[in-house]
């Protein structure tokens, strides 16, 4: 019996905790498959790529930078993923590479029920036009948000971005720096990092795209970023008494679902978030509190 692979592709690796959550997942059910660290350059992507259709190799996470990259590099894409552009899940179909994306699931599932947050006629501000701001867009615009408004430094890739929801729903887009950007932060229910400013290890580790006096003390601060536990940008909201969400429950909920695509079995969660816990147990903050 060969022992089947998973792993997870990007750049830089040493922040990823999903090794540490799948593989407890796979344990916990028995299962003879090991999940591994492909960090790889942009350079390696695609040689990566194909040596996913491997007969051992049952497919991918991808994360930062390559979500939307490897679209073009695979076979099919299932529904939500051709709508939303990006791809974090690839599974091997006897040497076939179909893509998904589970971080729409996962960012849904944490707003309901970890922070309680309906995004029905809200007014919501992305920061960030990468793949996970694309997520999170899809997301929010098919729950029936009022408003979606997307900050960042490259006003040109935000453009991009906001125009593939042309005619289903306007999309402003602002620099991160300029007066309307401020303007809007005040006027927002939920104000959504889809960057990797703060991530641990990461280039803008210490960084925050909003300090304590921009932040509103009554809306919902929700970093995608899950480690450290406690980011940059949860720490600034919470010294402006603003309600905090890290990207811990996302991360494991769209793992979740990546598993159950990979095996057709049920996840086992439970395993799945205590591993990435105990994974990020030097850091120990509550991702959610209100003042």
């Amino acid at each position: 019996m060969v022992t089947r692979k998973v792993g997870i592709i990007g750049y830089p690796l040493t922040h990823s905790i999903s090794p540490i959550f799948q593989q407890a997942a796979f344990d916990k059910l028995d299962m003879d498959i090991v999940y591994k660290v492909w960090e790889v350059t942009s350079g390696e992507l695609s040689e990566k790529i194909c040596d996913l259709r491997k007969e051992d190799v049952i497919g991918a996470n991808v994360t930062i930078p390559y979500k939307e990259v490897v679209v073009s590099m695979l076979d099919e894409l299932d529904s939500v993923a051709s709508r939303i552009g990006s791809v974090n899940t690839i599974v091997n179909r006897g040497g076939r590479l179909v893509g998904y994306n589970t971080d729409k699931f996962g960012f849904i599932q944490s707003l309901r029920e970890y922070a309680r947050f309906k995004a029905q006629d809200k007014n919501i501000l992305i920061i960030g036009a990468g793949g996970a701001a694309r997520a999170a867009i899809r997301s929010l615009v098919d729950e029936g948000a009022s408003s979606v408004a997307i900050a960042n430094r490259t006003i040109g890739r935000a453009r991009r971005l906001a125009d593939e929801f042309e005619g289903e729903k306007p999309i402003p887009i602002m620099c991160l720096t300029s007066n309307e950007f401020q303007e809007n932060v005040s006027n927002v229910d939920l104000i959504v990092n889809c960057t990797s400013m703060g991530m641990l290890n990461g280039p803008a580790e210490n960084c925050t795209p909003l300090n304590a006096r921009q932040i509103p003390k009554n809306v919902l601060v929700y970093d995608m970023v899950y480690t450290p536990r406690e980011t940059p940008l949860m720490q600034e909201a919470k010294k402006a008494e603003a309600s905090v969400v890290g990207g811990l429950h996302m991360l494991v909920n769209q793992g979740a679902k990546a598993f159950e695509i990979w095996t057709g079995c049920t996840a086992p969660i439970g395993a799945m978030l205590e591993a990435a816990e105990m994974a990020l147990a030097p850091n120990i903050h509550s991702s959610l509190d209100r003042a």
